[in-house]
């Protein structure tokens, strides 16, 4: 893999590696989907408004605007509201061990929807990584107890990894067949993501209120600045150039980082276990990535 490649890998899981941490603070006095569409309607018209600073192309035909549409209500809008409402019920690292199987999610939607080959390192790679993220989080699935509450957050991790990869095909798709490029299909998805958000805040009856707190700003503007913005941008531009299966790898990082975090900031002891899924996802990893002809 090209270098300028790493990077497109390194950058999004460093900064989704903290998001699973930062999305508790967004929790609470908003509703959930008004916290996805305040997010990425931001990130949508500072995107946007780069685009047209930058005299970037803006114009798109009304197919390419459905794909576009399509992708940001999947991926931007959807995908997410179900991560926060499934983080109301259950803890971040379990939520992000279970957001690596977005891994197979990929290769399977890949290889129907896109005719990718499904390669056995990918397939060997992924079996690491998950068994890696799984000896991490060990602990924490011995406690869980299938409560009401904990299956019902059960159910909206899984629809939420479903949707993340079918908006991950739909970028795919958007950047092989159309050409379309990064940036501004992101801006405009964010905002359709955010739109469809907010039509179903109002059909549903909820209430559409905002959180003044320190804590609920600073992390909405990193959630939406970097997490969003910066993030995805780097991702998406990296499934367009090695496909939305390898690029998912990204996914099997991010419990690390997000185990590092707890470390410093919650406390977290990692014990064996831990020490032994970092080495096993790593291995994966570097499986996973290989130019294999």
């Amino acid at each position: 893999m090209l270098k300028s490649n790493y990077l497109l890998f390194i950058i999004p899981a460093l900064i989704w590696g903290s998001t699973w941490y930062i999305i508790k603070y967004q929790l609470g006095t908003v509703d959930p989907i008004v916290s996805v569409a305040y997010r990425f309607g931001l990130g949508g018209i500072i995107l946007l408004g780069y685009s047209k600073i930058r005299k970037l192309p803006l114009s798109f035909t009304k197919q390419q605007h459905f794909f576009i549409a399509l992708q940001g209500i999947l991926l931007f809008g959807t995908n997410y509201w179900l991560v926060y409402l499934s983080e109301q019920y259950l803890s971040s690292g379990l939520v992000a061990v279970a957001f690596s199987t977005l891994i197979f999610m990929n290769i399977v939607f890949g290889a129907i929807f896109l005719g990718d080959k499904i390669k056995k390192q990918i397939i060997i790679g992924a079996v690491f990584g998950l068994l890696g993220t799984v000896l991490i989080y060990q602990t924490e699935f011995r406690r869980i107890d299938l409560t009401s509450d904990q299956i019902k957050g059960l159910i909206f991790c899984v629809c939420s990894i479903i949707f993340a990869s079918l908006g991950n095909i739909t970028s795919s798709n958007n950047q092989r067949k159309f050409k379309l490029p990064v940036i501004q299909t992101n801006g405009f998805g964010m905002l359709y993501g955010a739109i469809a958000m907010l039509l179903i805040t109002l059909f549903s009856g909820k209430s559409i209120s905002f959180d003044t707190s320190f804590s609920y700003i600073s992390s909405l503007a990193y959630l939406t600045i970097f997490g969003s913005i910066i993030a995805f941008t780097s991702y998406l531009t990296l499934i367009g150039k090695i496909g939305a299966s390898k690029a998912a790898y990204v996914i099997v990082v991010i419990p690390v980082i997000a185990l590092t975090i707890s470390t410093i900031f919650e406390g977290y002891k990692p014990d064996i276990y831990a020490f032994i899924g970092i080495v096993l996802i790593i291995f994966g990893n570097v499986l996973a990535l290989r130019n294999k002809k």
